[in-house]
């Protein structure tokens, strides 16, 4: 069948024949697709893809990113989502990251499919043409927002724990707690989002992973040493709660934005499903650690945070937040800026400077806004893995995957393996919307 889209999409080729590991078009055709790929996408991948100009990256340091791009926020709230499933839920997370390890597989498949595709928009592109980078930049721009006012959201959150009853008078207005720890930490945070190039904050990942591995260490310590112990016992299924816990298992998995990029900053390209492959058992044995203890200590009185729950005063407890409290100072503005990048291009805004800044302090300004608004990290997160990450991680693959490659190349077997997961995950998708924006309402 024809490769490619129509306005603005690769080329059609209606003469290749799709191949799992070996380029389908040609490279003359590739290069002019390239060529006209949006500026926006252009600078996006110039800002995550560092060893781009060099000879790549080694097949360790691959690893360490893909381990950097799953290992996110998604720890802390882990513990939460299987008090909302209950014990057997603990099945869902590891259906959840075999089938988004299998997807990520997939857009690895897709990527080979053409060389002009070098982000996750270009699949879309390669797929359905200008319409389908619209709908599949759409998606990453509004998950990306939402992951960074769920940053504000933490840091607020943990701040207040680590200094409660905090607060700043000006002009008779008085700040307190959270909102002042978001406000401050906003300020602290936005001129990271004025900088050109975001190269270093994209690949702190040796340091990600290592927070990673030792908040899970703290809350370990505070259950042995401090005196916490293991008294939760909590419940086997909670059929109601199921919602909410898929849709935060999925925003831990939720690393297919930048799956791309890795791809194609390797020295090895072909290595890189081993990467993916590592990076989900190495991921998965971190998160089932940290809700299995988690729900252990705390049972279904574990917080939305389970930083939140730990002993105040203790130095684990402090190094768990102190730790927890780094990786959104370094991430948020690399959510950031693919937004800011892509409004920038449509209001023509080009090289100047004091336009991108005054852009990039409206986005963040309106960050903290909604953060201030809807201050509930755990629903948020719901949401965002709901109705976002489902479709980032689980529907885009599949569906460009079969328009590329076709029903008959697939055969029956993945076929029915695509379509059951396409239908599996909108039912989460629709379930877990509904529910979270259902508690958001009701908190207020």
């Amino acid at each position: 069948m024809p490769i490619g889209g129509e306005d603005g999409g690769l080329p059609e080729d209606s003469t290749a024949q799709p191949d799992f590991e070996q380029p389908l078009l040609q490279a003359h055709g590739a290069l002019q697709a390239l060529g006209k790929q949006e500026p926006a996408e252009r600078d996006h991948e110039a800002q995550c893809s560092p060893e781009a100009d060099g000879d790549g990256a080694t097949f360790v340091r691959t690893c360490f990113n893909g381990l950097n791009a799953l290992s996110g926020v998604g720890l802390l709230s882990i513990p939460y989502a299987l008090s909302e499933g209950g014990w057997l839920s603990l099945v869902l997370l590891l259906a959840i990251a075999m089938v988004c390890c299998y997807t990520g597989l997939l857009l690895r498949r897709c990527m080979a499919a053409s060389p002009a595709v070098r982000g996750y928009p270009d699949i879309g592109a390669l797929a359905f043409g200008a319409k389908g980078r619209l709908a599949v930049s759409a998606f990453l721009y509004a998950e990306l927002y939402l992951v960074a006012i769920g940053f504000l959201i933490l840091e607020g959150d943990n701040l207040d724990k680590l200094f409660p009853g905090t607060s700043l008078s000006v002009g008779g207005l008085v700040v307190s707690g959270k909102q002042l720890f978001v406000v401050l930490v906003a300020v602290v945070i936005l001129p990271t989002t004025w900088l050109s190039s975001l190269a270093v904050l994209a690949y702190v990942s040796a340091s990600g992973v290592l927070a990673s591995v030792v908040v899970v260490f703290c809350v370990l310590w505070a259950a042995v040493v401090d005196g916490v112990g293991f008294q939760g016992k909590g419940r086997m299924l909670n059929v109601s709660g199921l919602p909410t816990a898929l849709g935060l298992y999925t925003f831990c998995y939720c690393g297919h934005a930048i799956f791309p990029t890795l791809c194609n900053s390797m020295k090895e390209k072909d290595k890189f499903s081993r990467v993916l492959v590592i990076c989900f058992v190495a991921c998965t044995l971190n998160y089932g650690s940290m809700a299995i203890l988690g729900y252990l200590m705390y049972g279904d009185d574990v917080k939305s945070q389970v930083t939140l729950n730990l002993p105040e005063g203790k130095i684990s407890s402090k190094l768990a937040i102190y730790t927890t409290l780094i990786n959104p100072f370094s991430k948020y503005a690399l959510m950031v800026t693919p937004v800011a990048t892509a409004i920038e291009e449509r209001l023509l805004a080009g090289n100047k400077r004091s336009v991108n800044i005054l852009i990039r302090t409206l986005i963040v300004v309106s960050t903290v806004v909604i953060a201030l608004t809807v201050p509930f990290f755990g629903h948020l997160m719901a949401l965002v893995g709901s109705l976002l990450s489902v479709m980032a991680s689980m529907l885009l693959p599949c569906i460009c995957y079969l328009k590329i490659f076709g029903l008959r190349r697939c055969g029956r077997a993945e076929t029915l393996l695509i379509a059951s997961i396409i239908v599996l995950g909108s039912l989460v998708a629709a379930t877990g919307t509904y529910s979270s924006l259902k508690k958001i309402v009701h908190e207020f």
